[in-house]
């Protein structure tokens, strides 16, 4: 978008917020980059250059702006939307890929080379892979200093920094500041001392629709890896080093996030994947202008506009669960997957009692006797064969996968019809075109709008609706009294 100069003037005149994120504004005359809402005098626009990422402002020699912080904007709606290599690239990089494993890494993670992701990046974002990581570096340090009392040295090699000066010299460079000033500016509103625990707003594009997004996540919660408390949705997370706690709380205009963390480096891979599970980085105007333009889901969209698709944040256990959930109520669903975080999952422990084990990983799953499972013997084949494949690794499902790949080989497992595999894709794969037009709540409720029914004949409906027909899903699910659609009280 960055490169259509007449609609990203309109955009920063007009301080429309749908477009942080979308891309950002660079001073030539005060050398800051903005976000388009940036709530100050536009510049003039001969004095305004445009850029496809933080990072590639960043490279331009352009520092944020303290007024807006254009750092902490949604991230682009591209990279949920698409599976391409560079939204598959920009997904590892969010995921910390290449702070973990470096260039390299993420090369072989997507199976390029590192000068074709390189120059991918380059041509699209303006910035190659280390200098995205390292605006995401900045990020996380600058929410670490001013939501923490941590000594700077810890939030450096928190933050993913190599070395003290690096971070020092990133800071200032980033953000025109040193550290010290950042965290002196920063408003005194009772800064936590808790070890591990952090407290921050995750921001979305507005509408956001609350209702199905933690009412499925809540209504489907696998006790001890789950729970809804107190008006917020609680889960365990495995993360790369360690395991953390989260609490995620809607409100009007951001959602309140509590992290626990053993392993403070776990921070951006957290925020990613809690972002991905909440769908915060959709463009739910784009989504539900093109919907409304059916008559028949138009009223849906009006009724309760901004509806996201509720994700997942660990992709091998959602494919689990679909498995589990096949055919059967999600009382039951929930019943044989607590069994198995029981028996099979790692144990943990919560300050708020709650939450005691992390979903077992495909390894420990791969272990489990088929026999021992309560289900009907061709699902057990199906639950063996994809637990024993995650596990060896010829099935990989994560914010890397080509889409089109994967629902090949799920669809080549045992047991995986076209409903499993649309609904892992859906959920765990993020694919915002899933479509699952056998699904019985989906046919019923076409059949109550005056939608055809059949699904032949609703997929060839559906076609007016790509690519967003996930979100269709939501507003058709919707027409249903099922706990899945509401917020619990």
């Amino acid at each position: 978008m960055h490169t259509d100069r007449d609609h990203c003037v309109r955009a920063v005149q007009s301080k429309d917020a749908r477009f942080d994120g979308w891309f950002f504004t660079a001073v030539l005359t005060t050398r800051i980059y903005c976000r388009p809402s940036c709530p100050v005098v536009p510049p003039k626009p001969e004095n305004m250059t445009f850029h496809p990422s933080a990072a590639a402002c960043q490279q331009a020699g352009f520092r944020a702006c303290k007024r807006c912080r254009p750092d902490t904007s949604p991230g682009s709606p591209e990279w949920n939307r698409r599976a391409d290599l560079v939204a598959r690239a920009m997904r590892l990089i969010a995921d910390g890929t290449v702070d973990r494993e470096g260039v390299p890494g993420l090369a072989a993670r997507l199976g390029y080379s590192t000068r074709q992701i390189e120059r991918q990046l380059l041509a699209e974002l303006g910035a190659g892979p280390l200098a995205l990581a390292r605006a995401q570096r900045a990020q996380t340090a600058r929410l670490l200093i001013e939501t923490t009392t941590l000594p700077m040295a810890d939030i450096a090699f928190a933050a993913g920094f190599a070395s003290i000066r690096t971070f020092n010299d990133t800071v200032r460079e980033v953000f025109a500041l040193t550290p010290t000033d950042l965290r002196a500016r920063a408003p005194r509103n009772g800064p936590q001392n808790t070890p591990g625990v952090l407290t921050l707003r995750l921001p979305f594009r507005a509408p956001l629709n609350p209702d199905n997004l933690f009412g499925h996540l809540a209504a489907t919660a696998v006790p001890g890896v789950e729970e809804w408390r107190d008006g917020a949705y609680r889960r365990t997370l495995r993360l790369p080093y360690g395991h953390g706690v989260v609490a995620l709380r809607p409100q009007p205009d951001h959602i309140a996030c509590r992290l626990t963390l053993g392993d403070l480096r776990d921070l951006p891979v957290a925020i990613s994947r809690c972002r991905r599970m909440l769908d915060l980085d959709a463009d739910p105007v784009a989504v539900d202008d093109q919907l409304r333009a059916d008559p028949l889901l138009a009223p849906l969209v009006d009724k309760a506009p901004g509806r996201r698709v509720p994700r997942t944040v660990d992709e091998a256990e959602f494919a689990v669960r679909a498995v589990l959930g096949q055919q059967v109520s999600t009382a039951a669903a929930r019943t044989h997957a607590a069994r198995l975080v029981t028996a099979y999952g790692d144990p943990v422990e919560d300050a708020e009692g709650g939450l005691t084990h992390l979903f077992p990983t495909p390894e420990a799953l791969a272990a489990v006797d088929p026999e021992s499972l309560a289900m009907p013997r061709a699902r057990r084949t199906t639950f063996a064969t994809l637990v024993g494949q995650l596990a060896d690794g010829s099935l990989r499902l994560g914010v890397e996968s080509d889409w089109a790949e994967a629902r090949a080989r799920l669809l080549a497992l045992p047991g995986f019809g076209p409903w499993t595999v649309d609904v892992i894709a859906m959920r765990a794969l993020g694919d915002p075109d899933a479509f699952l037009p056998t699904d019985l709540g989906i046919r019923r409720a076409a059949q109550e709008l005056g939608l055809p029914s059949t699904p032949a004949a609703l997929t060839a409906r559906a076609a007016a609706w790509r690519p967003w027909r996930a979100y269709a899903v939501q507003y058709l699910w919707a027409t249903d009294s099922h706990p899945i659609n509401f917020l619990p009280v």
